[in-house]
């Protein structure tokens, strides 16, 4: 799919992680901005995925914008700050819905993770150094899944029942 090509909705287009990422953090949390989004990943994706730099986020909104897979409009002129806000269309949510559904290939294992780093070069370190590693690692995992699983339950239960996709 080329830049100027719209997603016509036959099947999940063919978009890089980080645009399938981004085009996903508006299906959560409604219209938002660049920044906000950005906000969004470094709590939501950072379990599971690189949270995208702000210019990747902001790259990919203009062109799932171009594709139509998103849209954004502009803040009011009376508030303090102009901010862009970006809002999935139709096309998008569907978009999204076929990728997510989809059985292609996942991809390839990425686990960018500065402990994994240190283990694999623990040749250089003490086994006491990387066992407590290990274990402050794991405590804090486990308090922040169940922050942010408490989160999502808070949010859903907010949200009430799902109207469809």
């Amino acid at each position: 799919m080329t830049n100027r090509q719209k997603w016509e909705g036959t099947g999940p287009p063919d978009l890089p992680a980080t645009a399938w990422a981004v085009l996903g953090l508006p299906s959560f949390r409604g219209a938002r901005t660049g920044y906000e989004l950005r906000k969004w990943a470094d709590a939501s994706l950072r379990f599971f995925y690189w949270s995208p730099a702000i210019s990747q986020i902001y790259a990919e909104l203009r062109r799932l914008e171009r594709w139509g897979l998103a849209t954004s409009r502009t803040s009011a002129p009376q508030e303090p700050r102009a901010a862009r806000r970006y809002t999935l269309t139709d096309a998008g949510r569907a978009a999204l819905a076929a990728w997510a559904d989809g059985v292609d290939d996942p991809g390839p294992p990425v686990l960018k993770h500065p402990l994994v780093l240190r283990l694999r070069l623990g040749h250089l370190a003490t086994p006491e150094t990387l066992r407590a590693l290990v274990e402050r690692h794991l405590a804090r995992t486990r308090d922040e899944l169940a922050e942010e699983m408490l989160a999502d339950l808070a949010r859903l239960a907010a949200a009430g029942p799902a109207t469809g996709a």
